[in-house]
């Protein structure tokens, strides 16, 4: 499998129509779903039919550039999550979004930042990228801390979209950190 991106403990890689019981098992987890659904499981029909198709799809369309990768620990192999570095559907390429969604036993073990860091370099370095950014639920604390470890800054507030009205902390909305490349290279 060809490998993405390496940092010093991980391994990022795209993903294949044959990964779709680790999308299921990583959206399984309650606590892994909490800012998202409120801990409603993504159901296995969707990842298979949706989900995964588009994720493939994202490949074709931002040559191989782009897109949600599979992250795995370099020692042993186990499969931790994902990070994704893209645009939106109709964006320009110079701005991306940076997320991860990461298994309950990889949590604070300082992976989200070490791969985000990762991402955010070849983004800036390899890839043309003048705009960085990355959104989550204000009272998303853990999310929040790895943007600002990033060197990412507070760009402003968003209102709750109206499939997640019931999520913990829905009335307080969403936020948006945002890094250019400026700032990145000054770091």
């Amino acid at each position: 499998m060809e490998t993405y991106l390496e940092t010093e403990r991980l391994a990022l890689r795209r993903f294949t129509a044959d990964d779709a019981d680790l999308l299921i098992e990583l959206d399984s987890d309650p606590a892994v779903m909490r800012y998202l659904s409120g801990g409603e499981p993504t159901a296995p029909e969707i990842i298979r039919e949706l989900h995964l198709p588009r994720i493939l799809a994202g490949y074709e369309k931002w040559g191989g550039d782009l897109g949600l990768f599979a992250a795995h620990e370099r020692t042993g192999g186990t499969f931790i999550g994902w990070f994704l570095l893209r645009p939106e559907a109709e964006g320009p390429l110079d701005e991306v979004e940076l997320g991860y969604r990461l298994r309950r036993a990889a949590w604070g073990k300082g992976y989200a930042t070490e791969g985000s860091r990762a991402l955010l370099g070849k983004a800036f370095s390899e890839l043309g990228v003048r705009v960085v950014w990355a959104e989550t639920m204000s009272v998303n604390h853990g999310s929040r801390t790895v943007m600002e470890k990033l060197g990412m800054t507070l760009a402003g507030t968003l209102p709750t979209p109206p499939d997640m009205a019931t999520v913990e902390g829905a009335e307080l909305g969403g936020v948006r950190y945002e890094i250019a490349k400026e700032r990145w290279e000054r770091r």
